[in-house]
C-alpha cells in the first residue's frame, strides 16, 4: 500500500496505482466530477497518472489557477490540431497557458490566419471537444522524436536541449505534441472557445529569429463563463489607459522620440506631480529624506551590487568613454546608488535608520513586441526608498513600510488586495545571492510583519528578489484583474556587496539590514492602472481638473472667470469653456473628459451669484444651485473622505 497525503494533512492509504481520479472519487463523486488536474509532491501530473510511491497529491478544478493551466494548456492542444487541420503544411512551435487563456506560436509559411477565419477555427474545436477524446502522455526517445520532427526546426531545437529518457508526447484524437503533461482527463469538458487576437511573435522571443503568428484564445466549461468575459473584455477596452491617456490628454508616445518612452502632457504632468507631492507629503511625516542619484553609474556598480549578473541583458547597451576606457549604464535600478549614498560617511547605531527616498528614473531595454503603452515602458520613474537599519529596527520599520502602502491604497481607492509572501524557489538555489542564514531571518521577517498586521497573505515560491524575498501586494481593479502593485522587499546581501557598516553600542562594526520599498511600483504603471481601474474618474483630490465651468454664452464670460478666481482663492482646480458652442455640446465634451462638476453660468447665475452643478455621469438629475462657498465645502467634503490622513 501506498500512504497519500492531502492538503488537509489527512492520509488515505491505496494500492500502487492508483490515479487522482481513483483518489477523488474515494472523497466524493461530486469531487470526481469536477477534478481537471493534479499535482504530486509539487510535480503537475494528469488526472489518470498512476501512483506508486508515498507522496502529496493536490487536486485541482477550474475554481483553482493550476485547473485553469491545465484546461487553458489543454485547449491549446485541440487548437493546434484543428489549426493544422485548416491550414496544411503549417509548423507548431509551442502553446502554453498563460494568466488568462493561451496561445500558440504557428510558423504559417505562406498561408495567413486572420480574424475572417477565427470562427471556422473555433467551430472546428468544439467539434474535437465534443468528440470526447482523453489526454494521454506517452515517453518517446530523443532520436524517435528528432525523426518525428525532423521537418520541423523549432521542434527539432527543443527536443535537442532535451535529456533522452525526459521526452513525453501528449496524444488525444489522431493529434500528437511534444509535451511535458499537465491536461484534463478528455476534450468534452472545453464547452466553449474563443480566439481573441494574433500578433507577431519571434521565435523564443529572439528578434534575431523568425517572426512567427501567436495565436491568442481562451476557453471554459461553460459558455455563459465566456459570455461573461467577452462582456469584460469590451469594459476593459472602454478602460484601457491608451484610450483614456487620450481623451484626457495624459501622454502621447512619439516614433521620433522612440517606442516605449512617455511623453506626459500638462495634465498628465499635473497628475504625476500631485501623487508624487502625495506620498513626499506621506514620507516626510514618516522620516523619509529626499535623494537625487544620475541617470547613469558606471557598469562595476552593478557588477558589485549583482544586478549586472542577473539583468544584464535587460539593460541597454554600455556607454563607452574613448579617452578614460570607462563605461557607463543607463540606470537600470535605485538601490546601488542608494548604497553609496549611505556609504559617504561612517553612521552610528544611533543615526539609524537611515530612510532614503527618491522619484529616480530607470531604463531598462524592453522589446518592441513586449511594449504595451505605460504598463510596459523603456523608460519609468519608480518611487524608490531604501532604508538603513539594525537587525533589531527590522520588524518595527517593516510594518511601518506596510502602514505607508496601505494608506496609498486606502487613499486611491485599491481596497480588494492580498499580500503575497515572495519567496525562494527551493529548487533553484543558484537564482539568488546570499547565505541560507541571511535568506532564512528575512523571510521570517515578512512572515512575521505580516502576521502581526493581520494582512491577508498567500505564499509564492521563486518570487523572490535574486536579493532577498518580498513582500508584494497584488491588487484586483475594478474588472477583478489582478495587478502587482506595491513591494516591500529585506535585504542582508547588497549591504554585504557594498561592504555598508554602522559602528555598534559594543562599538564594533555592524551590517546594517536594508528595505527596498516602492508602494507605487512604476509612475507610469501605476497611472495605467489606475486609469483603467477608475475609467479615469480619479479620486476628486487627485483630477488634474476638478470642475469645469460653463457659460451659456459670451455675455456671461466676464461672470465665468468672476467664478473662475473665487474657486482659486479655495484651491479647487477649474477651468472654463466659453466657447460658442451650445451648452449641450459643452456638457457632452466634459462629460468624455471626465471633469467631476459642471458649473454652469448664465443670466439666473450671475443676478444670485451662485452657479448650476451637474456631476459628471449626472444623466437626466436636475443641476444643483449653490454658492461658490457652498460647493467650496461639497469639494472639500469629498476630498476628505477619500484622501486619508497618515
Amino acid at each position: 500500500m501506498i500512504k497519500i497525503t492531502l492538503p488537509d494533512g489527512s492520509v488515505k492509504e491505496f494500492a500502487p496505482g492508483v490515479t487522482p481520479m481513483d483518489v477523488a472519487k474515494s472523497i466524493s463523486e461530486g469531487l470526481a466530477r469536477n477534478v481537471i488536474s493534479a499535482s504530486y509532491n509539487t510535480v503537475t501530473i494528469e488526472t489518470s497518472t498512476e501512483l506508486t510511491t508515498d507522496g502529496n497529491l493536490v487536486l485541482y478544478t477550474w475554481n483553482d489557477k493550476e485547473g485553469k493551466k491545465a484546461f487553458w494548456h489543454s485547449t491549446s492542444h485541440v487548437m493546434a490540431q484543428a489549426l493544422e487541420e485548416l491550414y496544411p503544411g503549417i509548423k507548431l512551435t509551442l502553446g502554453p497557458a498563460i494568466d488568462n487563456g493561451f496561445y500558440y506560436d504557428v510558423d504559417f509559411g505562406d498561408q495567413k490566419i486572420t480574424e475572417a477565419d477565427f470562427k471556422r477555427v473555433e467551430d472546428r474545436v468544439l467539434e474535437i471537444s465534443r468528440e470526447k477524446h482523453e489526454f494521454k502522455m506517452r515517453p518517446v526517445s530523443k532520436a524517435e522524436a528528432l525523426s518525428i520532427y525532423k521537418d520541423n526546426e523549432y521542434k527539432t531545437e527543443l527536443i535537442s536541449n532535451l535529456e533522452d529518457g525526459t521526452i513525453t508526447f501528449c496524444d488525444h484524437s489522431n493529434f500528437f505534441d511534444l509535451c511535458r503533461g499537465g491536461h484534463i482527463p478528455n476534450t468534452s469538458i472545453i464547452k466553449a472557445m474563443k480566439i481573441l487576437s494574433v500578433a507577431g511573435a519571434y521565435w523564443r522571443g529572439d528578434e534575431k529569429n523568425k517572426q512567427l503568428t501567436r495565436v491568442y484564445g481562451i476557453s471554459f466549461p461553460k459558455q455563459k463563463d465566456l459570455t461573461d468575459y467577452l462582456e469584460l473584455l469590451e469594459e476593459a477596452k472602454r478602460r484601457d489607459h491608451r484610450k483614456l491617456g487620450k481623451e484626457l490628454d495624459l501622454f502621447h508616445f512619439s516614433q521620433r522620440v522612440g517606442q516605449g518612452l512617455p511623453l506626459w502632457l500638462p495634465k498628465g504632468a499635473a497628475l504625476r506631480d500631485r501623487l508624487e507631492q502625495f506620498l513626499k507629503k506621506a514620507q516626510k511625516k514618516a522620516g523619509y529624506e529626499q535623494v537625487v542619484s544620475p541617470h547613469i553609474g558606471q557598469k562595476e556598480l552593478y557588477v558589485t551590487s549583482g544586478h549586472y549578473a542577473k539583468y544584464g541583458a535587460d539593460s541597454f547597451q554600455p556607454i563607452h568613454t574613448p579617452a578614460e576606457g570607462e563605461e557607463f549604464l543607463l540606470k537600470p535600478m535605485n538601490c546601488p546608488h542608494h548604497c553609496e549614498i549611505y556609504n559617504a560617511k561612517p553612521w552610528s547605531y544611533k543615526d539609524l535608520p537611515k530612510r532614503y527616498a527618491e522619484f529616480g528614473t530607470v531604463y531598462r531595454y524592453e522589446q518592441s513586441g513586449e511594449l504595451h503603452g505605460l504598463t510596459r515602458v523603456r523608460g519609468f520613474t519608480q518611487d524608490d526608498a531604501h532604508l538603513f537599519c539594525t537587525p533589531d529596527q527590522l520588524d518595527e520599520e517593516f510594518k511601518n513600510v506596510i502602514d505607508l502602502v496601505l494608506y496609498v491604497f486606502g487613499s486611491l481607492g485599491f481596497e480588494n488586495f492580498t499580500a503575497q509572501i515572495s519567496l525562494r524557489d527551493p529548487e533553484k538555489p543558484e537564482k539568488y545571492i546570499g547565505s541560507d542564514e541571511n535568506w532564512e531571518k528575512a523571510e521570517n521577517a515578512i512572515i512575521n510583519a505580516a502576521k502581526e498586521k493581520g494582512l491577508n497573505t498567500v505564499v509564492e515560491y521563486g518570487e523572490a528578489a535574486f536579493y532577498g524575498p518580498k513582500l508584494d501586494f497584488m491588487v484586483k481593479d475594478a474588472l477583478g484583474r489582478s495587478w502587482q502593485l506595491g513591494t516591500i522587499q529585506v535585504d542582508y546581501n547588497l549591504p554585504e556587496r557594498f561592504d555598508l557598516t554602522y559602528k555598534g553600542s559594543d562599538n564594533e562594526l555592524h551590517r546594517p539590514v536594508m528595505i527596498h520599498r516602492a508602494p507605487f511600483g512604476s509612475m507610469e504603471r501605476f497611472i495605467a492602472i489606475l486609469l483603467e481601474h477608475t475609467g479615469g474618474n480619479f479620486p476628486l483630490w487627485l483630477m488634474p481638473e476638478q470642475a469645469i465651468i460653463l457659460s451659456l454664452s459670451e455675455k456671461y464670460e466676464n461672470y465665468a472667470k468672476k467664478v473662475l478666481d473665487l474657486l482659486e482663492n479655495h484651491e479647487i482646480r477649474a477651468l472654463i469653456d466659453n466657447r460658442n458652442e451650445t451648452i449641450g455640446k459643452k456638457i457632452r465634451e466634459a462629460e468624455v473628459k471626465k471633469f467631476p462638476f459642471m458649473l454652469i453660468v448664465g443670466e439666473e447665475e450671475e443676478k444670485n451669484g451662485t452657479i448650476s452643478v451637474r456631476r459628471h455621469g449626472q444623466d437626466g438629475k436636475g443641476n444643483e444651485s449653490m454658492t461658490i462657498e457652498q460647493f467650496a465645502a461639497l469639494v472639500n467634503e469629498e476630498v476628505n473622505k477619500t484622501l486619508k490622513q497618515f
